[in-house]
């Protein structure tokens, strides 16, 4: 009797450890894996998405990447095609979960494993318990790529569709055989000059393979530094003009009196102002051009005695001989007059008589 009263006690001892020992491995499992707390440390939320993209239950519940819960039922929403999740997340972030908070869903990895990522904001109220979180976009979620990606292949094929159809420049130089043709003229046309180049021809040839062109050219570069510092010392008439700060200062004091005289040209100040805003005076000017080409026009045609004088011959003729006799006449007149002065008893005979 004493012995199966030990037995029994002894194999009750193995139970109780057995329990406890797996009791505590739960309680550490719990602990390792979990990062909600225990159910009292806990308290419910829920947001309502369009797609949840692949989102389960059990899935983990992110505050600014922080893993604070776990998502616990999702459900479409009566009445609705949307999607709730209903989340329990711990007490503590209740303050960083407020009205200003957004629900978007992320990805644990890149297989694809979904999560519910909440922004921590504590500028509005807390959510209180079995309250809705805004949801929104997460920028860059693994479906706006997918989304983005599938655009952009479309994209793609319908350009490589227009190649194929010779649309656009592309697609002629593909499919068009003249542009190939002149494609592959340019082509060989740029390795005859790369050959020209290679063998020293031309001036670009010269230049690569002639060591005393490519000498000059070095010593054109040294004179062009060399004159550059020259100018910048101040030598010579360029280097003065870009150094002496006096005649900087004669170019500023031209350049102000150019402007004090340009602007009183503009008022109509001076002879020059008023002749450049005086309409009265450009009319009077315009009139007398007008009668100073009447005039001329009238001196082309024979017109008055001037015009005769122009265009008649013979009154030129006449007036020519005129003058020739005239010219005779004065040399004469000269003569005569040099012989008087010369011997004056000769030519003047005075007679004084009395009674």
């Amino acid at each position: 009797m004493p012995r199966t009263r030990s037995l029994a006690w002894a194999e009750l001892k193995v139970g109780l450890i057995t329990i406890f020992a797996i009791a505590m491995t739960g309680f550490l499992i719990f602990l390792l894996s979990g990062q909600g707390g225990f159910p009292w440390q806990q308290y419910p939320l829920r947001t309502v998405f369009d797609n949840i993209a692949g989102l389960k239950e059990g899935a983990p519940v992110r505050v600014a990447g922080l893993e604070v819960g776990s998502v616990e039922e999702l459900r479409f929403t009566p009445g609705s095609d949307r999607v709730e999740v209903r989340m329990k997340v711990r007490k503590e972030m209740q303050p960083r979960i407020t009205t200003t908070s957004v629900a978007s869903l992320g990805s644990v990895s890149l297989l694809g494993e979904s999560a519910v990522d909440i922004t921590a904001s504590s500028k509005g109220m807390p959510i209180p318990a079995d309250g809705e979180v805004a949801s929104g976009k997460a920028a860059g979620s693994l479906t706006d790529v997918a989304t983005q990606a599938s655009a952009g292949i479309d994209e793609i094929t319908g350009l490589i569709k227009d190649v194929r159809a010779g649309k656009g420049t592309l697609g002629k130089i593909v499919v068009d055989d003249a542009i190939a043709r002149e494609t592959q003229t340019l082509l060989a046309s740029l390795d005859d000059v790369a050959r020209r180049v290679g063998n020293g021809r031309g001036t670009v040839g010269r230049l690569l393979n002639d060591p005393a062109a490519a000498q000059a050219l070095e010593a054109s570069l040294k004179n062009v530094q060399e004159i550059t510092a020259r100018i910048q010392r101040g030598e010579g008439s360029l280097g003065k003009l870009m150094a002496d700060e006096q005649f900087a200062n004669s170019l500023t004091g031209v350049t102000t009196s150019l402007d004090t005289f340009m602007g009183k040209l503009n008022k109509g100040e001076g002879s020059l102002g008023q002749f450049a805003n005086n309409r009265e005076l450009f009319d009077r000017l315009n009139a007398m051009s007008g009668s100073l080409e009447k005039v001329m026009s009238g001196l082309e045609q024979g017109n008055g005695t001037a015009g005769m004088v122009l265009k008649d011959k013979q009154l030129y003729e006449n007036m020519n001989a005129a003058l020739v006799e005239l010219r005779g006449t004065l040399q004469d007149t000269r003569s005569l007059l040099a012989a008087v002065q010369k011997d004056p008893k000769k030519y003047l005979k005075i007679t004084v008589s009395l009674f």
